[in-house]
């Protein structure tokens, strides 16, 4: 197996930690990079004994992976970079174990999207390069999100991850505002010929909405998924929403 280190960046994820780290005790180090928590995250994280927990102070998702990748002491060539709630199936694992990188540099995962453990068919988590050389990776913060930009080629993985995220309502919806503020700096700064097509429609502020709660519920097979499903689809919808008020109210703003 090549070497590798797994960098896992944590905020108060005492809900979803021990589950993702259960699932890396094939490696040889972990790496959680801690933006200061006040829950119980980092003891959960101590009890693990390949993990070393390294903390500092969080400004945006960019700059806390940049210094994961630069200054938390990571000494392999290989980075497996995982949110908190991002659980390894054992089919990604395997694969990992036996993988022959040849000549990539890279390697994009898909994702199935849970509810409290369940997986659904609506989830419209989009794929994300997990694994790759640090010497030739930098993170770019892409809205809310960040995006790693690999220098080389980038292959995918076969095998998908769940993204399992168990924090509660109230922590979601208190987040949504900051997120979708990023999201609407996104949206207003960048070129429309550089937008993916769901940004188009966000920037129009009244079709995303409506068509999001379609595409999940009908379109991905939501409404198969039962109650779990409707709760996928409902906060995907509210955020969209919450994303439509945030871009009116600048826009009001503006003009007054």
């Amino acid at each position: 197996m090549i070497p590798i280190t797994a960098l896992v960046l944590t905020f108060n994820e005492d809900a979803n930690i021990a589950r993702t780290l259960s699932r890396l005790d094939w490696l040889h180090e972990v790496v959680v990079l801690d933006s200061c928590s006040t829950d119980a995250t980092r003891e959960i994280a101590s009890r693990y004994p390949n993990v070393r927990v390294v903390q500092n102070r969080f400004v945006t998702l960019a700059e806390q992976w940049n210094f994961g990748l630069e200054h938390a002491g990571i000494t392999t060539d290989w980075v497996l970079a995982l949110d908190a709630d991002y659980v390894l199936t054992d089919e990604v694992i395997n694969e990992i174990k036996t993988l022959e990188p040849g000549n990539a540099d890279g390697f994009r995962a898909s994702f199935v999207y849970c509810v409290n453990g369940r997986p659904l068919r609506a989830g419209v988590y989009p794929p994300v390069i997990v694994l790759f050389r640090k010497a030739v990776t930098h993170v770019e913060q892409d809205g809310h999100c960040q995006r790693a930009r690999v220098r080389g080629s980038v292959r995918e993985l076969a095998g998908r991850i769940h993204h399992d995220d168990r924090k509660s309502l109230a922590r979601w919806l208190n987040s949504q505002a900051g997120y979708m503020k990023l999201e609407a700096d996104k949206l207003e700064r960048a070129p429309k010929s550089e937008l993916a097509l769901i940004d188009r429609m966000r920037r129009l502020i009244f079709v995303a909405p409506p068509v999001v709660f379609f595409y999940c519920l009908f379109v991905r097979g939501g409404l198969l998924d039962g109650w779990a499903g409707w709760s996928y689809t409902l906060q995907r919808t509210a955020a969209e929403i919450i994303l439509s008020l945030t871009l009116i109210e600048r826009r009001l703003s503006r003009r007054s």
